[in-house]
């Protein structure tokens, strides 16, 4: 069950991922209004995403992009119309 803070880092991480097609690291991330996390806050829910099968690494040093299982949650779950 993913906390609501991950609900919105995993919604952010792949709505810019569509947007730029590039892997989307913290500092990004920390930069949206509605993201008022610190960065380490968000690289833990991060890696707690990629340790579930949300996210994947494309390289030890780059952000994260989504894997298949996080865009079927994403769809499924936080998708608006």
């Amino acid at each position: 069950m993913l906390s609501d803070r991950q609900k919105l880092i995993l919604k952010a991480i792949i709505e810019d991922y569509v947007i730029t097609n590039e892997p989307v690291g913290s500092k990004s991330l920390t930069e949206k209004p509605y993201l008022d996390y610190s960065s380490a806050t968000i690289r833990y829910d991060m890696q707690a995403l990629e340790e579930s099968g949300y996210l994947e690494k494309t390289h030890i040093s780059s952000g994260r992009i989504p894997s298949e299982k996080g865009y079927r949650y994403y769809v499924d779950n936080l998708m608006e119309l």
